[in-house]
């Protein structure tokens, strides 16, 4: 009986543990994203721009849709943290863990390597050309973070319309990237197609240039 309760004790203060750790994640996530926007609102900058402007009307939509995705699987994560009941196994959700940290690291990394030329969504301005730090090694380690984020919270609090939500932001936010790259070819022409020869979408340098 006692092994059993502090068995018991135990599983529960691991529960909460991993709870207390995905909620200060999410918190760090997106106050690098927030405070980006209000840094740059005070330097003059636009930098959400997703869903608006004068662009193509599939831009438009399809910037709504990553808008709806997003926001659905933040509080979908969210309610996950604080609801579920059946968590996972513990080894499991230390993976999760670990995917929340890194898309932590990358998104954090990707809004202060960006500097001043950081936006949300595809801009109707010119802006610069980043590829230096972790953009060495990412063309989008923003969205990196971001499904590491997914990762996360569906393999520590896995749910299915968590895992459904989650899927669907995911493939929006690969939509996105697509648009935005034919924007980066036509905006920068072959300073961005060099830039795509030598590192890939996601992560990592092609041997040899």
């Amino acid at each position: 009986m006692l092994k059993r309760l502090l068995y018991l004790f135990t599983q529960e203060a691991r529960d909460m543990m991993d709870r207390a750790v995905a909620v200060l994640l999410m918190m760090i996530f997106y106050t690098f994203y927030f405070a980006k926007i209000v840094i740059q609102k005070r330097q003059a900058i636009k930098t959400n721009q997703m869903g608006a402007g004068n662009k193509p009307r599939k831009v438009l939509l399809t910037e709504r849709a990553v808008c709806c995705a997003t926001v659905l699987a933040a509080v979908f994560g969210a309610g996950s943290i604080f609801f579920s009941k059946q968590l996972p196994a513990w080894e499991i959700r230390m993976t999760g863990m670990a995917a929340g940290i890194a898309g932590t690291i990358f998104f954090g990394m990707a809004t202060v390597t960006m500097k001043t030329s950081w936006r949300v969504g595809i801009p109707e301005e010119k802006t610069t050309l980043v590829t230096e730090g972790i953009y060495r090694w990412s063309r989008n380690p923003a969205f990196v973070g971001f499904d590491l984020l997914y990762l996360s919270m569906c393999l520590m609090f896995f749910n299915l319309p968590l895992a459904c939500v989650s899927v669907w932001a995911a493939v929006m936010l690969h939509v996105q990237i697509l648009q935005e790259e034919t924007h980066m070819g036509k905006m920068f022409g072959n300073e961005y197609e060099s830039y795509k020869k030598r590192t890939l979408r996601y992560f990592g340098k092609r041997k040899g240039i």
